[in-house]
């Protein structure tokens, strides 16, 4: 007969106090979670001016107020395609994309946060594809054919900068007002240290496209296109290493938090990639997107909390940076009772292994809360047959302190014919 003595009593009172906070808490599941945007069109760009008020722009206009668990419609005025959103504050905002039907690009501008979008002429025929303002007055669009526009009154008035390319022009991004990068087609990489009075071409060292580029500071930037192309910067761009990944991914968004961590989104044969750096990009970590849908943007307001966007609608979150782990290996000697083991190291800094068994065959949970008892990554849940298994948890993304690990086996089968299941719950440090 099963015994479930030491599931009831060593976990039970740690248990309890878990399931009331996470009866009043909300808990997230998983790395990524899927939110519902009310649309299955193409999401090309997603912006947030804070945890709660962001936008997502395709053939229409989405805003949350809520951290994207509601996503509405706003009347942009145009049901053509937008490209790329950039908000200075909750309130003053772009869109840029193309009027395929008047052939125009087309510039949209908000100050209300959303709830009135106007047009600002262009002056220009071209597919507009990025924008970006350091403030409410100073901006900057491109697109096809090399085209870059600039603003100095928030769009009221857009005048056209000499790019000295000709090619499509894919991403722009500024640290201020006078010093930014831009990067397009033909591995083009050009760069202004005078708020684009003058642009200066940089060898990528790449012949692939390159679609979004990102600066945290003056010196330390990365870029990311076609065939798994990264490319990292320490010194403004005048130089740029690689750290691409290669095969048949598409890059399309490259977002850092700070000059350590950063994600990068794209597709692949299977669907959406997302890739993960805590070391300033020496190492690339794939993250399960939980979809097959491509990623077209990321956008991340800390180290934790960010979300994805693209085709068919696809709006995805992490609150957890997307935690990364290790799947579990299975080992061939065959356990007679439950176990679940102290983690190895502990303290740890930043991964750690969690070994478990079970004697039959079940549905197994594998769960990490924080002192608080909010979930923070699900590393395990499905059902396996009886064995040994390890899984190393990696935490690179979380804070220091003490995390909760809890094994669920769940629907055993007594020979009463009941049903019952083996919990425990163990602690575990992390030291940064």
């Amino acid at each position: 007969m099963l015994s479930f003595t030491k599931s009831r009593n060593a976990g039970k009172k740690l248990l309890q106090i878990l399931i009331l906070f996470l009866s009043i808490t909300q808990i997230c599941f998983g790395q990524w979670f899927q939110q519902n945007s009310g649309t299955t069109n193409m999401l090309w760009s997603v912006h947030f001016a804070n945890n709660d008020t962001g936008w997502t722009v395709g053939s229409e206009i989405l805003k949350t107020t809520n951290g994207g668990d509601n996503w509405t419609s706003q009347p942009s005025g145009t049901d053509k395609s937008l490209f790329s959103v950039h908000f200075t504050d909750s309130n003053t905002g772009w869109a840029v994309g193309w009027d395929w039907y008047n052939g125009v690009g087309l510039i949209l501008n908000t100050t209300n946060s959303g709830d009135n979008w106007t047009n600002q002429p262009s002056g220009t025929t071209i597919f507009l594809r990025s924008v970006y303002f350091v403030d409410s007055k100073t901006g900057w669009v491109v697109g096809e054919s090399g085209t870059i526009l600039h603003t100095t009154n928030g769009g009221t008035d857009w005048t056209s900068q000499i790019s000295g390319t000709t090619t499509e022009l894919q991403s722009v991004y500024f640290i201020d007002s006078s010093t930014g990068w831009i990067v397009g087609h033909s591995s083009s990489i050009i760069k202004t240290t005078n708020g684009g009075v003058d642009w200066t071409s940089h060898t990528s060292g790449t012949t692939n496209t390159l679609w979004s580029v990102h600066f945290t500071d003056n010196n330390n930037g990365w870029a990311v296109g076609e065939f798994g192309t990264i490319l990292k910067t320490t010194n403004g761009g005048e130089n740029w290493v690689s750290q691409s990944i290669g095969g048949l991914i598409f890059l399309y968004s490259v977002c850092f938090t700070d000059v350590e961590t950063g994600w990068a989104v794209g597709y692949d044969v299977n669907g959406g990639v997302i890739l993960k750096t805590t070391n300033g990009g020496n190492e690339w970590l794939s993250q399960t997107s939980g979809t097959t849908n491509n990623l077209k943007s990321v956008y991340f307001i800390d180290n934790n909390i960010g979300w994805a966007v693209g085709s068919a609608g696809t709006i995805l979150k992490t609150t957890n940076g997307g935690v990364t782990f290790i799947e579990e290996e299975k080992t061939d000697e065959m356990p007679t009772e439950f176990l679940l083991s102290n983690n190895y190291p502990n303290p740890f800094n930043p991964s750690t292994k969690i070994s478990w068994q079970s004697p039959v065959g079940s549905w197994q949970t594998l769960k990490i809360y924080d002192v608080l008892g909010n979930e923070v990554v699900t590393l395990v849940n499905e059902e396996k047959p009886a064995g040994k298994y390890e899984v190393e948890f990696d935490a690179s993304p979380l804070t220091s302190g003490v995390y909760f690990y809890q094994l669920l086996v769940s629907d055993l089968q007594s020979k009463d014919g009941k049903t019952d299941n083996y919990i425990e719950t163990k602690k575990m440090v992390l030291i940064k």
